[in-house]
């Protein structure tokens, strides 16, 4: 069968012509992508009579989304297509050669199609098993917006990618961070839609920041560490993540057609960068959404039969999935393998020594997972040592002190960039863990991703405003 005739009825984002963009046509695509994103996010989905996922807070945050909103899907499309595509081809189940051009070509192709199906796949699961309840007779209405929606983001994820600074995946979920981030530190309309500001000593705030000056005046002392507790850990987290990103290998090149001249190929400790740790957390995240929606479909048919009860039935076969109270998980995977705030616990008397056990697992998942994951992400993305070396020498560049051989370079690069994966999976997971478990503003999950891209992004925007203003640099670069 002719793959390449099914994926060319896919539509594609046009890359540009260009080998290199400026600073400003990346930068007016990264702000159109976003500006999108924040629009979609605020416009509902039609016919949606009850939003149970609402819920599923932390969900939302990981796969960069608004639930409710027409793109309610968010990246978890995208992140599930990855999953499952890297696994198959990691365990040998689907043979895709890497290296060539037409393996790359092919495993993009089979990674679109996946991606469409589950834009379609879970469109329906969320509406038929209630988790997005429609009102009668609007179910194939909302499913069709949630498809167009899910379409959006994939191909807004394109245009960042082919155009922008970063992928969309990173973008979408960084702008939903930084808002939240926002939020909680300085919301001052309460669930009840009252505003603190009015009324700071009888109106109970949501920001932690509004929270920690309410609680000063009234004296509160509980609601003071809780609130104090969340910022600090925020700022630690900050600090920690910041540091630990200045970590890097520096690979001492020249250039072969200048004498004299070097510059230093740096290789990060988190070589994989963010991506292990997403999709360890979208795995995770899609886990709880599953038995919480295997949960909530079985519930109105445990007292009628019919077919309701044959909903039932099946949905009893996916208890170990977890139960879930006031949307949060309290038996089963969903539960060993989420996180709680112990600190929080701790703090207003409700600590467990079954929270321990849960962080203890909890962190055990999320450093095994990134790991593997991000040993899958370099293996298929072209970041190992012969792509790297390749590339190195494409542009002009040997390694110092030795001869213009690309075996000699892949050599040396193989010594740093599989240990570098390892140890960069694992610290980040163990990051990753901890700060869920320990607490924040938001998620700790989140935190952490929001910082990361941020400085990802800032390290994009500096290397292209160096290669814009110095064209000499660009020249040697061989762009």
């Amino acid at each position: 069968m002719d793959f390449s005739k099914i994926f060319g009825l896919i539509p594609d984002v046009a890359k540009p012509a260009e080998k290199k963009l400026s600073f400003n046509v990346k930068l007016k695509w990264t702000l159109i992508v976003l500006g999108l994103f924040f629009i979609l996010a605020n416009i509902s989905l039609f016919g949606l009579s009850n939003n149970a996922l609402q819920r599923f807070e932390y969900l939302a945050i990981i796969l960069g989304t608004d639930f409710g909103s027409i793109i309610s899907l968010g990246i978890g499309p995208i992140v599930m297509a990855s999953i499952i595509l890297q696994l198959l081809t990691g365990a040998g189940i689907i043979n895709i050669d890497l290296t060539s051009p037409e393996g790359q070509k092919f495993f993009q192709g089979v990674q679109k199609l996946l991606v469409l199906f589950f834009i379609i796949f879970e469109a329906c699961v969320y509406v038929l098993m209630q988790g997005l309840q429609a009102a009668p007779g609007l179910a194939p209405l909302v499913i069709f917006q949630l498809i167009i929606g899910g379409i959006a983001i994939y191909y807004m994820d394109q245009v960042c990618t082919n155009w922008g600074f970063l992928n969309g995946t990173s973008i979408f979920i960084a702008a939903g961070v930084s808002w939240r981030i926002f939020t909680s530190a300085f919301q001052f309309i309460n669930q009840q839609g009252k505003n603190c500001l009015m009324d700071f000593s009888g109106t109970p705030c949501s920001g932690k920041v509004l929270v920690l000056v309410q609680a000063i005046i009234n004296k509160y002392p509980v609601e003071f560490f809780s609130a104090i507790a969340a910022i600090l850990m925020t700022v630690i987290i900050f600090l920690m993540v910041v540091w630990a990103q200045s970590l890097k290998v520096e690979i001492p090149l020249s250039f072969g057609r200048v004498r004299g001249y070097g510059i230093s190929w740096p290789l990060s400790f988190f070589y994989a960068s963010v991506i292990p740790v997403i999709l360890t957390a979208a795995l995770v995240a899609n886990i709880q959404l599953f038995g919480g929606l295997m949960e909530n479909a079985a519930a109105p048919c445990l007292t009628e039969g019919g077919v309701c009860a044959g909903v039932a039935k099946f949905a009893s076969h996916f208890g170990f999935l977890g139960h879930f109270s006031n949307g949060q998980a309290i038996s089963g995977l969903s539960f060993w393998f989420g996180s709680t705030n112990i600190v929080e616990l701790a703090i207003r008397g409700g600590f467990a020594w079954k929270y321990l056990l849960q962080a203890l697992t909890h962190t055990i998942l999320f450093m095994i997972l990134s790991t593997v994951f991000a040993v899958f992400w370099v293996k298929t993305s072209g970041m190992g040592a012969k792509e790297q070396a390749h590339k190195i020498m494409s542009s002009g560049l040997q390694l110092a002190g030795f001869r213009q051989d690309q075996r000699v370079l892949e050599s040396v690069l193989e010594r740093y960039i599989m240990p570098l994966t390892v140890m960069g999976g694992l610290a980040i997971g163990l990051l990753a863990s901890l700060t869920n478990v320990l607490g924040a503003l938001v998620s700790g999950t989140a935190v952490l991703l929001v910082i990361m891209i941020m400085f990802q992004f800032y390290q994009n925007i500096a290397q292209q405003h160096s290669m814009d203003m110095n064209p000499a640099m660009r020249k040697f670069m061989g762009e």
